[in-house]
């Protein structure tokens, strides 16, 4: 089915092969961002978009996502603020005016860094934005250790036609560049995307699919596929709804366990038991973490 034979139906009414579905459990907590609907048309085009951190998905139910970071990128590649921003226990809402014909990228890309070093003959700890790294953090400091992270969470609209500007990579974190439109996905048709790793193909990346809707079914119905040699990858989606996509790749330490977030971090969140502060501990090694997050819409044939 071709985008206009969609846009047309809107308007009058409203890997390389089908993946393993594998049993994964659904209480996970994942951050969504759901638009109201992906493809519209005509001057006066409005969508609504949920943001919420949820133990179901698409269902609000644990925590609403703080909105500081999204914005909106317009077909023509400048950027917008979101509109009438309201934030509640267990989500968030805004909306987005499609003032220009063209594909909308809604989201947030946000980076931060964790660090230890030795100064005066002490550990010291640092959690938080790269631009507050540079200024803290002494350069040149002794036993320097980092772990910087680097996070999306996204999805596509579009009004009247596509267009692709708004998928033009930045080489930063993971990134998705479409073959196959974002906009112009249809159950039981196979679509092609590929991922890039500050700027190169990410090969042998996994990738998770999980339809929404979950707790009216018996399973939950998450699948995965991973990319080839050149980022690429091909998935056909079952059934039409909304998808959460999710890959993540980690190297390196990763801050996990003895020395890592919230283990002996000589500041906030790292006191020892009675409210006493506990000795600063260094971070095991260096390293990087890189998510991204989007939600896909695969419409009825």
């Amino acid at each position: 089915m071709t985008f206009k034979k969609r846009l047309l139906a809107v308007v009058a009414g409203a890997a390389l092969a089908l993946p393993i579905v594998l049993p994964t459990a659904a209480n996970a907590h994942r951050a969504w961002l759901v638009p109201s609907a992906t493809v519209l048309s005509g001057e006066s085009a409005w969508v609504g978009v949920d943001a919420a951190i949820s133990n179901e998905l698409f269902y609000a139910d644990h925590n609403a996502m703080r909105l500081d970071a999204v914005v909106v990128t317009q077909p023509d590649g400048s950027v917008e603020k979101i509109q009438n921003p309201a934030t509640g226990k267990y989500r968030s809402i805004f909306d987005v005016q499609l003032s220009k014909p063209g594909t909308y990228k809604i989201g947030s890309s946000t980076s931060s860094v964790m660090a230890s070093w030795t100064q005066d003959g002490q550990v010291k700890r640092f959690r938080g934005s790269p631009e507050d790294f540079a200024k803290q953090v002494p350069a040149g400091a002794a036993d320097l250790k980092t772990i910087k992270s680097f996070n999306r969470n996204e999805t596509f609209v579009t009004r009247d036609a596509p267009t692709t500007t708004v998928f033009a990579p930045t080489g930063k974190g993971l990134e998705l560049v479409p073959v196959t439109h974002p906009n112009d996905l249809v159950a039981g048709e196979a679509a092609t995307f590929k991922f890039l790793l500050d700027g190169k193909p990410a090969a042998d990346l996994e990738v998770t699919f999980a339809p929404g809707n979950s707790r009216y079914r018996a399973t939950p119905g998450d699948f995965k596929v991973k990319t080839g040699a050149d980022g690429s990858f091909k998935v056909t989606f079952p059934e039409a709804g909304m998808y959460w996509m999710n890959a993540t790749v980690r190297s390196g330490e990763t801050g996990r366990g003895p020395g890592g977030p919230g283990g002996g971090m000589g500041g906030p969140g790292g006191g020892a038991p009675g409210g006493a502060q506990a000795p600063a501990t260094p971070l095991a090694g260096n390293g990087m973490s890189a998510g991204y997050t989007a939600t896909l819409e695969a419409l009825r044939p």
